[in-house]
Parts: C-alpha cells; sequence; structure tokens
C-alpha cells in the first residue's frame, strides 16, 4: 500500500495509524481541521521513517473541506491505495437536550463525510485495487442515542461494499473497537474506572490499529478488536434490546 490518506489523523487511532503505517513504509496523507498539529506528526513521522507525508487541514463537517479531500482522493494521476475514515467525534446521549446543530455536524461528519470519501476512493480504485477501513464502533450493534446509529450505518455499508467491490479489488473494512486508550474519550471527561466502565474493558490503540490492518488486509468487513468485544457483540443479538440499551448508557458522560 504505497499511500494511505487518514482522517482525523491528529490524534487518537488517526495518529496511531499514520505511525504503523510509516513503520510499514507506506506514504501518506494527513487530514485533520488542525494543519499545527498534522505538521507536527508529519515532521516526525518524515523524520522517524522517512517516507513521504502530505498534510491536508480541512473540516469535514463542511462541504468545502470534504471536497478538498475527495478531490485528492479522485486524483488518478497520484492514487490513494488505503482510505482510512476515522475523523468524528461524541456527544451526550441525551439526544433532545443537545443543540441539533451539534447532532447535525456529528451526522455530516461520521456518515455523510465518510460516504463522499469513499465514493470519491472508489473513482480511482475499482479496477487498480485499493482498501478502505472505516472506523466504527462496537456501539453500532447497540441501541446507543445518535453515536450507534452512525457506527451501525457504517457497519453495514461497509459488509455490502465489500462484497460489491470485491471483483473490483476494493476492500472495505469497518474496524469496531470499544472504550480504547485515546483523546477520543479523554475530550468526553471519561477515563478508565469511571463511569461504570471497568479498567479491564479499555483497549489499547496500537492493537486496536494492527488488528484493524490484518483484517483488512484478510478483506473481512468487519473487524472486532478482541474476544471481550467479540462476545460482547454475540450477546447484543440475543439479548433483549430493552436490556442492551440500558447497559449501552454507562461510559457516556
Amino acid at each position: 500500500m504505497p499511500t494511505a490518506l487518514i482522517t482525523g489523523a491528529s490524534a487518537g487511532l488517526g495518529a496511531e495509524f499514520a505511525r504503523q503505517l510509516a513503520r510499514r513504509s507506506a506514504d501518506l496523507v494527513l487530514v485533520a481541521r488542525s494543519a499545527d498539529a498534522l505538521e507536527e506528526l508529519a515532521a516526525r513521522l518524515r523524520g522517524e521513517y522517512g517516507v513521504a507525508v502530505e498534510i491536508l487541514p480541512a473540516d469535514l463537517s463542511d462541504d468545502e473541506g470534504v471536497e478538498r479531500v475527495a478531490e485528492r482522493l479522485r486524483d488518478a494521476g497520484d492514487p490513494i491505495d488505503l482510505l482510512v475514515n476515522n475523523a468524528g467525534f461524541g456527544l451526550p446521549l441525551q439526544f433532545a437536550d443537545n443543540p441539533i446543530d451539534d447532532e447535525v455536524r456529528h451526522l455530516r461528519v461520521h456518515v455523510e463525510a465518510s460516504m463522499r470519501l469513499m465514493h470519491a476512493a472508489l473513482q480511482t480504485m475499482r479496477g487498480r485495487g485499493g482498501r478502505i477501513v472505516n472506523v466504527a464502533s462496537v456501539a453500532g450493534f447497540i441501541s446507543r442515542s445518535t453515536y450507534s446509529a452512525c457506527k451501525g450505518w457504517l457497519i453495514q455499508f461497509s459488509r455490502w461494499a465489500t462484497r460489491e467491490y470485491a471483483a473490483d479489488g476494493v476492500t472495505v473494512t469497518a474496524l469496531c473497537p470499544g472504550f480504547t486508550h485515546t483523546s477520543f474519550h479523554e475530550r468526553m471527561g471519561l477515563e478508565p474506572g469511571r463511569e461504570g466502565v471497568p479498567p479491564f474493558m479499555w483497549l489499547d490503540a496500537r492493537e486496536v490499529v494492527r488488528q484493524g490492518l490484518r483484517d483488512a488486509a484478510r478483506g473481512r468487513a468487519v473487524s472486532i478488536p478482541s474476544w471481550r468485544y467479540k462476545g460482547i457483540v454475540a450477546l447484543a443479538r440475543v439479548l433483549p434490546a430493552s436490556l442492551t440499551s440500558r447497559i449501552a448508557r454507562r461510559g457516556r458522560v
């Protein structure tokens, strides 16, 4: 995979994807809102691994920002071989109490931007080959407000797309971690041992990314890191939705 484009690359799982791919000698296109944070990461990766790193500052809740990234994905002269749709953020579970503009922005980043970038990537990947990794969540298998709905969409679309475009050499994988040690949860004020989430339920970001890349290379439509969360997903399929919804309310401020 000579070139990978990663959204939400300045921190968390996005930065970990960048480090692991650079270690594998992949050139990178890093996307996030903060140009300074991207340039700092890019400089470290260039110095440590000797790879080419392009930065592309863009706000994926904005049409102009999404189109800027989509244009880069459609560039057949310098094609992207791996797209990692990782950008996202969380909101409190109380949908009716959240500002509706925040909810719309949340939907646009998680679903609309991911869909538009997948569409753009497919224009150059079909027939040539490529991989798409959509960072979803175990929450996508249960009822947990709009976050679950967004991640559920990514999971279902990834399942369909990897079957649909397999003949074109393109695989689409939904990576579904549970609680992971990253700045995503820190920004929400959530730490191991708080909010009813025991420490053993927290995953290491490095292992989440390793497993996601491994499953993407195997062409798997869904990747669930760790047997604990595989078990939770299996239980969620048979337990009553009323019970899983109550359990799922843990872990969010």
